[in-house]
């Protein structure tokens, strides 16, 4: 009587096949049955369990292995921790292997129940998934009434491996306030686990359940659709220019593997200028394509700034007009169009997180905190090795090595714009972390690994996680084993988990800006009725994040004629990490409020010292700096300008000139 239909993705269509009709059904339709799934059976978003809208309390089960795998722990997507234990495991796990056991939802409301998504147990290593199950509602958690198909309690089909999701819709939505999850079948060598989603809308008004449980008529229901959601950024990008041509400007930093170019916008007074005195920020989203709460994010980000902008909001307009902002919402694409090309809640945990030939490219790029921390303990620097721009490796640069496109635009484009402060939304958390990411011993998984900066970049880390309306709430419930809250939202990115090669600590040493990483949502993929909500979590975040690149010094440096210069060092006094004007000599230091020495130097000129007072109000206080060349840079110019060469001696022979005439002299 049933036919039990495995969900299939067409990548050329938006069509879906759904798991579980009756045949009956079938039988009677004359259209293709991903057509009639759509239209005749709109169906509801998920109603929390991944997202955290669906607490604790509101999870329960017929048994429990041990309490790390407890109904809590039942969310879809919800990831153990690295050593799995009694408060943090990767799903939820009956105490017993029997069909009476069974996972239950209470949705606290009347809700238009329309289908399950489950998922086996996250476990490096354990092997555990449902494969089949029945599905129960009640309205009053004791009378609990079984999905039919005719006479016969409805078996969907469930999981054949741990981690990729499966969806099964119901023939006919349901109305109930309950609902149980009842595994019948499991993998032989393993257990009962799951991890699962559901599928329902809220129906409106508070009333009590009713006695009785009834299919509700589908049709009375439309599915409204966030047009704003699944948009191809370089179209949307072009929407935004043309409502605000004035301040905007498309460009591409380069392309993917499969060939599509990484677009982005830049937001300024005078786009595609840099103006002296003005710093550069940078905000980038979708290095994990499947983490795609961040690019759509910054979608948004650039059409609020342009509709405020016109609107005459002061501070955004203060904003564009001091700031040269760019904004790369979609690092990895490729990845991207794997993850949505199956869905919001299919993609599961990794599909898409990877570039088309597999590299991860936010920890792509060259390990130089190994460089600099091996000429520290050979004390090479400053002699032989600066504490900052270091160079990238000669190995790094060759066309065999395993670079992605998108890791080789990335850092031409770092290259290229003096960047001050950047930030890269990531999702499946909510922290903010900083650097370094990589622990400074070797063979140490976790290990507070601070930067000569670190005071800066706690307090920028702060500013995100401070203003964002759940990073620091107390009672907030962990998104899977770690209570960032605790920490105030923010963690030193070693201390976490180590990871060598990130785009946080590559900025940071071999260039000007300061990088963190926003992980801005536990949901990668949130459905895209969650997007209004996430983006009011986020939306001040954004703004006062980027109003940060405003704090600390800035200036000039010029030499005796008034000319900027480029390349000239700044260096602060007890920090032991310098940074390099801009083309123009133009120059921004982050810094905390207080009182710095700050030296100026550049090759062939005196170096040059003053006090600098950083206050607490936002703004960087001017600090210009005017050098003049020494005597022997002097010299050299002179004679290279009428074609005489100095004579360039070795030290000893030198010595050994002079010593030889002054023995002349006085014999």
């Amino acid at each position: 009587m049933l036919k039990a239909l495995e969900t299939n993705i067409n990548p050329d269509s938006d069509a879906i096949v759904h798991n579980v009709l009756p045949v009956s059904y079938l039988m009677t339709q004359h259209y293709d049955n991903r057509a009639i799934c759509l239209s005749l059976h709109p169906e509801c978003p998920p109603i929390g369990l991944e997202t955290l809208k669906i607490d604790d309390f509101q999870l329960h089960a017929s048994s429990t292995k041990r309490y790390g795998l407890g109904a809590h722990r039942g969310r879809l997507n919800i990831q153990a921790g690295l050593y799995e234990d009694d408060l943090y495991d990767g799903a939820w796990c009956a105490g017993r292997n029997d069909p009476l056991q069974w996972f239950e939802v209470d949705a606290r409301r009347l809700t238009r129940f329309t289908g399950v998504i489950t998922q086996g147990r996250s476990s490096l290593w354990s092997s555990d998934w449902v494969t089949s199950y029945k599905v129960m509602v009640s309205n009053d958690s004791h009378s609990w009434v079984t999905l039919k198909n005719g006479s016969e309690d409805l078996i969907f089909l469930g999981n054949r491996e741990k981690e990729i999701p499966v969806r099964n819709i119901f023939p006919s939505p349901v109305v109930a306030r309950y609902i149980r999850v009842n595994p019948c079948s499991w993998f032989h060598s393993g257990s009962i686990c799951m991890r699962v989603e559901i599928l329902g809308c809220p129906l409106p008004g508070d009333g009590f359940a009713p006695r009785s449980i009834s299919s509700f008529p589908w049709l009375m229901f439309k599915k409204i659709h966030h047009e704003f959601f699944f948009i191809v950024p370089p179209q949307f990008m072009k929407v935004v220019n043309e409502l605000c041509p004035n301040i905007t400007r498309i460009y591409n930093i380069g392309k993917s593997q499969n060939g599509l170019k990484l677009y982005a916008i830049e937001i300024s007074d005078n786009p595609g200028e840099h103006e002296v005195g003005e710093p550069e920020f940078r905000y980038t989203a979708g290095s994990h394509g499947n983490e795609v709460l961040g690019r759509e994010l910054l979608l948004l980000l650039m059409q609020f700034m342009c509709l405020e902008y016109l609107s005459g909001n002061q501070r955004i307009r203060h904003l564009v007009e001091e700031t040269r902002i760019h904004l790369l919402p979609s690092v990895n694409p490729d990845g991207y169009e794997k993850a949505f090309e199956v869905g919001s809640e299919l993609s599961g945990w990794s599909l898409g997180r990877w570039t088309n030939d597999g590299i991860d490219i936010h920890h792509n790029f060259p390990d130089l905190n190994s460089m600099l921390w091996e000429a520290e303990s050979k004390k090479w620097i400053p002699r032989k090795m600066a504490n900052h721009h270091v160079s990238i490796p000669e190995w790094y640069q060759s066309e065999n090595a395993s670079v992605a496109l998108e890791t080789r635009a990335l850092i031409a484009w770092m290259e290229k714009m003096p960047f001050v402060l950047g930030g890269n939304l990531q999702g499946g958390e909510l922290v903010v972390t900083f650097p370094y990411d990589r622990t400074r011993s070797q063979g140490v998984a976790r290990e507070q690994t601070p930067t000569p900066d670190d005071h800066v970049f706690r307090w920028l880390a702060f500013s995100y996680a401070s203003t964002h309306r759940l990073m620091t709430d107390a009672n907030r419930r962990a998104c899977h084993t770690e209570d960032f809250a605790k920490e105030d939202g923010t963690i030193n990115g070693a201390s976490w988990h180590t990871a060598a090669g990130s785009m946080n600590d590559f900025s940071y040493l071999h260039t000007n800006s300061f990088e963190l990483s926003m992980y801005v949502g536990c949901d990668k993929f949130p459905h895209e009725s969650e997007l209004p909500e996430e983006w009011e979590n986020n939306r001040e975040s954004l703004l006062v994040f980027m109003e940060q690149v405003h704090r600390g010094i800035k200036g000039v440096v010029r030499d005796l004629q008034g000319r900027g210069i480029a390349n000239a060092v700044i260096s602060v006094e007890g920090i032991n990490h310098d940074i390099r004007t801009a083309a123009d000599g133009d120059y921004w230091r982050l810094l905390n409020p207080g009182e710095y020495k700050v030296t100026a130097r550049a090759e062939g000129y005196s170096f040059t010292s003053k006090k600098c007072e950083v206050g607490y109000k936002m703004g960087a206080t001017r600090c210009d700096f005017t050098i003049g060349r020494t005597n022997l840079s002097r010299i050299r110019e002179i004679m290279e300008k009428f074609n005489k060469q100095p004579i360039k001696l070795p030290v000893r022979q030198l010595q050994a000139r002079r010593s030889r005439e002054r023995h002349l002299g006085t014999s």
